[in-house]
């Protein structure tokens, strides 16, 4: 889905019903800035805000992810594109997932070589250190790489009011999780809790 499309199309119905970042906001009981994000293209609404979102803005679910007015002769094949376009992109966040995957067991497997080659071999005191370093230094890159891959697929769903969203690096980085959730805070409700994570948006 082209966001920046979908988000021009969100600004322009908005003004053609004459309301105000702010007032479409209050209406949906969401924040302006989140209106402004994505009109500017750098996030979708959540699910649970789609229908709410369409009804104030006098247009349909398949119109408001087309990104565009839909005359009822194209509907259909519009709706298609559209579904299409959402197993797409979960398809590509599995292959993101199965690389993440491969990417970090490679950096273990490396770590763990060097490691045994500084510790297993007749070489100097500081060729030793360095090895360790070197391995700590590929530990920290692959964990960042992979921490950051993984914060760029899909979304995280709230427990407590079903909102998506995606977290900023530092909360995701240091937030305590299991294999498919992470303790963030809500930007909807404020509240803290383990979120499930979500392939699509």
């Amino acid at each position: 889905m082209d966001q920046a499309k979908i988000g021009k199309f969100i600004s322009q119905m908005r003004k053609e019903k004459g309301l105000t970042q702010k007032q479409l906001g209050e209406e949906l009981l969401i924040s302006d800035k989140t209106v402004s994000k994505w009109e500017t293209g750098k996030g979708m609404p959540e699910v649970s805000l789609m229908l709410p979102l369409c009804e104030k803005l006098g247009i349909n679910v398949n119109e408001l992810l087309t990104g565009e007015r839909i005359p009822d002769e194209d509907y259909k094949k519009k709706a298609e594109e559209n579904i299409m376009n959402i197993m797409r992109e979960k398809e590509e966040s599995i292959r993101k997932i199965i690389i993440e995957a491969v990417a970090f067991v490679i950096t273990i497997l490396a770590c763990v070589s060097i490691i045994a080659v500084a510790g297993l071999t007749d070489i100097k005191t500081w060729q030793r250190v360095l090895l360790v370093i070197v391995a700590c230094i590929i530990m920290a890159g692959g964990i960042t790489v992979g921490a950051m891959a993984d914060m760029s697929i899909g979304t995280f769903e709230c427990k407590h009011c079903g909102t998506r969203f995606v977290p900023s690096a530092a909360s995701y980085i240091f937030g305590a999780h299991t294999i498919t959730r992470r303790r963030l805070t809500c930007p909807k409700c404020g509240k803290r809790s383990y979120c499930r994570h979500r392939l699509t948006h």
